[in-house]
């Protein structure tokens, strides 16, 4: 992730709350009045029983025809602002970081749902514009998640390969600290345990303890972000693009977030 916050440039006002495969999702509060309400349909309430997780597709597929919402001005979780979002990285062939995050997001959420966890999705598709970083940073507080994962790729040179795991550090709250840092070794541990490579070149056996994050910096859950690959590295492009890559790094993804969760 080349800009050091949520790479995307998506700004959806008000977070819009997907739950798995349609079965509802957590009211919609008050668009904030800094940006524009998008026209979006009424959405169901959300059950808020039993386990819940939020995952957090990087970006959106409609951030690059929508400057002024996606360079907005939001609150950054530290007390200063950073723009809304951006639009993430993308391959040497084109293929975009936020389409990535989105398929990876949905088969991470249909493993989850199959084992009875109720998933809330930040976006429901891959053309709309945000949400932002603090709507995205906060929806697992509105819903009363037991974790939430963000899931996003890298971009930067050849040759600099491996996932990594962030955190919110130094931790405002008491979520950010144990219960973030045991989520994000998790995850890096369930990716280490299906074969994947640890990052060469960003934070340390796999973690990347980070300031910078707006998603991050609001939670007051356990929340991580998972950057899967280096997508302008020849070989780990090559995974993220395949759907055996995307099928082994999602049964990662999940089994590692069922286990923290249970």
């Amino acid at each position: 992730m080349r800009n050091r916050h949520w790479k995307s440039t998506a700004a959806i006002c008000g977070a819009l709350l997907i739950a798995a495969g349609g079965t509802g999702s957590a009211a919609v509060p008050t668009p904030v009045q800094h940006r524009p309400a998008m026209d979006w349909p009424a959405l169901p309430v959300f059950p808020i029983a039993g386990r819940i997780v939020v995952l957090d597709p990087g970006h959106n597929g409609g951030g690059g025809a929508h400057p002024d919402e996606i360079n907005a001005q939001v609150p950054d979780g530290r007390g200063g602002m950073k723009p809304c979002n951006t639009t993430g990285t993308n391959a040497n062939d084109g293929y975009s970081e936020h389409e990535f995050n989105w398929v990876l997001a949905q088969q991470v959420r249909d493993l989850l749902t199959a084992r009875g966890i109720q998933v809330v999705m930040s976006r429901d598709n891959d053309t709309g514009w945000g949400p932002c970083v603090d709507e995205r940073g906060t929806l697992g507080n509105r819903v009363g998640a037991a974790a939430v994962v963000s899931i996003h790729a890298d971009g930067a040179p050849e040759g600099d390969h491996g996932f990594h795991v962030a955190y919110s550090s130094p931790a405002v709250n008491d979520a950010q600290g144990d219960p973030s840092i045991r989520l994000a070794t998790a995850l890096r541990d369930g990716l280490d345990g299906k074969g994947f490579t640890e990052s060469n070149y960003v934070g340390s056996h796999g973690l990347d303890p980070r300031a910078d994050l707006a998603g991050l910096n609001f939670a007051t859950v356990p929340a991580a972000l998972v950057e899967c690959g280096n997508m302008r590295d020849s070989g780990d492009i090559a995974m993220l693009e395949s759907p055996d890559g995307r099928a082994r790094l999602a049964a990662s993804l999940a089994d590692a977030i069922t286990a923290y969760i249970g």
